[in-house]
């Protein structure tokens, strides 16, 4: 099956070079040129994964990104956030929002297709019906869904892969690096802080209804699952 992938591009160069590079990869590309024109497409067809400038004219990227996580049916939309705008405080921005990877121009081709792919890999369940629980949680990986005591949670795809990392290692402290290999897949780089930001709202998920934090901090290591620990 080809899977699909939404460009949202203002600039025809750019765009055309990413649809070159991922067409050659296999992948089926739509264009969009502004963020209205984007949300328009996506209310028709919803792809496999959204690359998503920030820049666009009309509705900007990041309210692109803010309204499409307030749908349910895009809300585990793959997003990679794509922008000239490299400071740390708009990646996490970018993050807090809801993309899921974050990629400054200039690129490589390379890195981003390299990205696009362990985005994809990471967001699609492989039929698996294997169950994660510990303390009250329950991981429905073939149904891709979170309980807690009972309750649906609603999980953005990064939140709900490094929840997986943790469910499978209850109780053992993951480090900063190792969470990054585990959600993300190697040889991709990002900071701790955009560790940190995804910890905060796997955090929040988890806790709504003022349930305990099971999610440990290990100061100057990392994150664990423990539900003695806090």
């Amino acid at each position: 099956m080809t899977l699909k992938i939404m460009i949202a591009e203002d600039e025809p160069a750019q765009a055309e070079i990413l649809q070159y590079n991922l067409d050659k990869e296999g992948f089926d590309c739509v264009v969009a040129k502004d963020g209205e024109e984007a949300l328009a497409l996506l209310e028709e067809q919803i792809p496999d994964l959204l690359v998503l400038d920030w820049m666009l004219p009309k509705v900007s990227g990041i309210e692109v990104c803010r309204r499409l996580r307030k749908q349910k049916k895009t809300k585990n939309l793959p997003i990679l956030m794509l922008t000239a705008r490299g400071e740390e405080d708009d990646k996490i921005r970018g993050l807090e929002v809801g993309a899921d990877d974050y990629v400054v121009k200039p690129y490589s081709p390379r890195e981003l297709v390299a990205r696009v792919q362990s985005l994809l890999r990471r967001s699609r369940p492989e039929g698996d019906t294997e169950v994660l629980e510990y303390a009250g949680l329950v991981m429905d990986l073939a149904r891709h869904k979170v309980k807690r005591d009972g309750k649906t949670l609603k999980l953005g795809p990064t939140e709900f892969r490094i929840l997986k990392a943790f469910l499978e290692r209850p109780g053992r402290v993951l480090t900063r690096e190792k969470i990054l290999d585990l959600a993300w897949g190697p040889n991709i780089y990002l900071e701790d802080r955009t560790i940190d930001v995804h910890i905060r709202r796997l955090r929040q998920a988890l806790n709504t209804d003022g349930q305990p934090d099971i999610i440990r901090t290990v100061r100057g290591t990392g994150y664990a699952l423990d539900a003695e620990g806090n």
